[in-house]
């Protein structure tokens, strides 16, 4: 069930995508903002040609490839069962979701990818939710990471007090 509820979870990310970046386009004009949350968040219309924080600007071949040899990579863990932890699938989900989304952007326009999400109390670039879906599948990974460490610590310490109380009592 899990599983399936990734799979739904990543469907509504690209679709809140897609939608929001052709309102984003329908009826902003490029460069313009409009405030949303005092102070925190503001609607910017950008066009980005790059990948995060604009980097590799003008390399679209290169963007759009890497983010399919991304996708495939997971595709393929996901279709021979590599991803037997739900919260990898869960990040896998989301990943592919945040990649088509950019993609759909890529090949479509241009080469660009609509951003307009501003945070207004840090500088941070301004980005979409193909973006958010991208992170949040990354930071996924990394707690993964994080957990299956400790946990692996957690094995080794039990093991190793058992051995050293079984080999106290002979």
């Amino acid at each position: 069930m899990s599983f399936i509820l990734a799979g739904i979870v990543a469907v509504i990310f690209l679709v809140a995508d897609q939608v929001t970046k052709y309102i984003v386009a329908a009826n902003m004009e490029l460069g313009s903002t409009v405030g949303f949350l005092n102070g925190f968040l503001d609607f910017t219309y950008t066009l980005n040609d790059g990948g995060a924080w604009g980097m590799l600007g003008g390399f679209r071949w290169l963007l759009l490839a890497s983010t399919a040899l991304i996708m495939v990579v997971i595709v393929v863990l996901i279709i021979r069962n590599k991803l037997k932890s739900k919260l990898l699938f869960w990040a896998g989900s989301l990943i592919i979701s945040g990649g088509i989304g950019n993609m759909i952007d890529r090949i479509f326009n241009g080469g660009k990818v609509v951003d307009f999400l501003q945070v207004k109390f840090i500088d941070f670039p301004i980005f979409n939710i193909a973006d958010c879906a991208v992170v949040i599948g990354a930071g996924l990974i990394i707690l993964y990471f994080i957990l299956d460490t400790v946990r692996e610590e957690r094995e080794k310490k039990a093991k190793k007090e058992a051995e050293t109380g079984e080999s106290g009592e002979q």
